[in-house]
């Protein structure tokens, strides 16, 4: 099967459904649940859902939440999941086409029209608007990924980021997988990749890129279930460490900050802490190691002394 095919456009329709390319072993959520489980990924049932329908419908799956919650690690367990390659293309301002579509071998063009003439060739110029020319950014390699019949899975990483116009013309991506090239035509994909959106909402997303998805929240987890991803995550933390560390982080969030930690930081502070052998918090540790959980100076003079010893005292109980 190719790659992808080019084409003039034409509007395609996709019936292929993911949990069969994916071998038929994520025929229901519950399987998928325990995949994502498998992965070290403690996911609730509505993230489970959200994700089977996405790969049931063809559709890409946004996720929205603050940063820190596990979005980006959706993607990354999705294509171990499915045993294919994870593309990722990261949001940022200013981005656009020559950095995540294509663009022209500009060099390659200009030698190629030199050798033709050093070969007397000049009266025929090559065709330096060919496929050898053509530079594949992420979004064209996700599309014509595939080749064995298993879609890539293609990570659109914080797209808030983004200008309007590039959301705009992401729209033909998501809606048809295909991106028109001028000088080619329309390329289409053969099996359209797994598309994965995140967002921490800085700016607010198009109606028009949300229609094309379905969508899910992603909050900070629960006390019992950041403790059971610390357990996935770092087993070699002392149970009695792994129990403070998710107490203390939980009671944190209450706090008013500027940028409270998400499980990201939790994950990062327990390795932190076994590294340097300990089995249990305390005020003097704490401190120590504050610039792991908390990463903006007025939050860490907010909580250093007092704020430090409470919270402490309270998860030593």
């Amino acid at each position: 099967m190719p790659a992808a095919t080019i084409e003039e456009p034409v509007l395609p329709t996709y019936n292929l459904d993911m949990t069969e390319l994916a071998g038929g072993t994520f025929t229901s959520i519950d399987a998928v649940q325990a995949a994502l489980e498998e992965q070290c990924y403690v996911a609730d049932r509505s993230l489970a859902t959200a994700l089977f329908l996405s790969l049931r419908l063809r559709k890409p799956l946004l996720l929205e939440g603050e940063a820190g919650v596990g979005k980006t690690e959706v993607a990354k367990v999705l294509a171990s999941m499915l045993h294919t390659r994870l593309i990722r293309l990261q949001g940022y301002e200013g981005i656009d086409v020559s950095h995540a579509v294509y663009e022209w071998n500009y060099s390659g063009q200009i030698l190629a029209i030199r050798l033709a003439e050093a070969r007397g060739e000049g009266h025929e110029p090559p065709d330096i608007f060919g496929q050898e020319f053509l530079i594949k950014r992420p979004l064209l390699q996700a599309l014509e990924a595939g080749t064995d019949g298993k879609p890539a899975v293609l990570l659109l990483d914080e797209l808030d980021r983004v200008d309007d116009e590039f959301e705009a013309y992401l729209l033909e991506v998501l809606s048809d997988y295909q991106v028109s090239v001028p000088e080619i035509g329309t390329i289409r994909a053969a099996v359209a990749p797994a598309v994965v959106i995140t967002s921490n909402r800085t700016r607010e997303l198009h109606d028009a890129l949300k229609r094309r998805c379905l969508y899910h929240w992603i909050e900070y987890p629960s006390a019992e279930k950041e403790y059971a991803i610390v357990s996935l995550r770092v087993p070699e933390a002392p149970e009695r460490l792994r129990a403070q560390v998710v107490e203390f982080i939980q009671e944190l969030r209450s706090v008013d900050l500027y940028k409270v930690p998400g499980i990201a930081e939790t994950l990062d502070w327990t390795r932190a802490l076994v590294s340097l052998g300990q089995t249990a918090l305390d005020a003097a540790l704490v401190e120590d190691t504050l610039g792991v959980i908390v990463k903006n100076q007025e939050d860490v003079n907010r909580l250093r002394g007092p704020a430090v010893r409470e919270l402490v005292q309270r998860v030593a109980r």
